[in-house]
């Protein structure tokens, strides 16, 4: 299954969520995050096989004045 991941920095940790199931994990690293979002997301699945997974939402940058 493909799945689709945001990965934010947050004092000094990285902190990656899944955009089509609420899941969310991190690590030290960029690396580390998406491979402990991924032990996650198997592990939520395992236990969750009947949960529907959502489209992953549509990201577009948006103008503003300030």
């Amino acid at each position: 299954m493909r799945l689709t991941a945001a990965v934010t920095e947050e004092d000094g940790w990285y902190v990656a969520r899944c955009l089509e199931v609420e899941v969310t994990s991190q690590g030290e690293t960029f690396d580390e995050a998406l491979a402990n979002l991924a032990e996650a997301l198997e592990l939520f699945f395992e236990d969750s096989p009947d949960v529907a997974v959502s489209a992953p939402p549509v990201i577009a940058p948006i103008d503003i004045a300030v």
